[in-house]
């Protein structure tokens, strides 16, 4: 029997845009269902297990079913994906990337407050000129203020969650991983940031499926 290959995949290694066009034509259950029957010949010929933990598999199923998967799709992912809980009470993980990642947090709180002020400072300027000219109130409140916050929301989301850790799904991926010895399958610039701190293997969304085409067809 070939040597046994472990993966660890997040949400975004099915629900990938990208991944939906290469090999989905666009369509998301198109393209979840062929993965998926990927990783079952993989299984059976190649020996390879792909996992993901509880709360991401329900992120994913989630997911789908907001889209009304077909039963199939959901009965295929149920079959073919390992479910499994990480030890989160035993896998080590070195104290200098818990450190990484303390500062890390730190520092993206601070540029979250400076584009908080920048934000309020702008809005309110922006706001008293206005009303020094007399426009009402509510034209104020739709044109400045509506702005502001929706520029002050992309700014934020993209200083405090892009490139880091930022749930549950995304740190159970990781340790399930770092337990099992796996390599982590994800389109998440942070879960590659900090799956590479950790020593891990990763894989783009994109990268999986060739992967597993490129075995196959040598085997088949």
């Amino acid at each position: 029997m070939l040597a046994k290959q472990r993966f660890v995949l997040d949400t975004t290694a099915f629900t990938d845009n990208q991944l939906r066009a290469m090999i989905g034509d666009g369509d998301l259950h198109k393209a979840v269902d062929k993965l998926l029957d990927l990783i079952a010949r993989s299984r059976i010929r190649l020996n390879i297990s792909c996992h993901m933990p509880p709360v991401t598999y329900k992120e994913f199923t989630d997911y789908m079913n907001r889209y009304s998967c077909p039963e199939d799709i959901l009965v295929k992912a149920e079959t073919w994906i390992v479910k499994k809980t990480p030890n989160r009470y035993d896998t080590q993980i070195p104290s200098q990337v818990f450190f990484e990642y303390v500062r890390d947090i730190r520092e993206r709180m601070n540029k979250g407050m400076r584009i908080s002020e920048a934000a309020i400072w702008e809005a309110a300027v922006e706001a008293m000129v206005m009303a020094s000219k007399g426009v009402k109130k509510s034209k104020i409140e739709m044109e400045v203020i509506g702005g502001a916050i929706k520029d002050f929301r992309k700014k934020y989301r993209g200083a405090l969650r892009r490139g880091t850790l930022d749930s549950a799904p995304d740190l159970d991926v990781l340790l399930l991983a770092k337990e099992l010895g796996a390599g982590v399958v994800a389109a998440d610039e942070g879960i590659q940031v900090w799956a590479e701190r950790l020593g891990l293997r990763f894989l783009d969304a994109l990268s999986f499926p060739k992967m597993l085409e490129e075995y196959l067809k040598y085997y088949e």
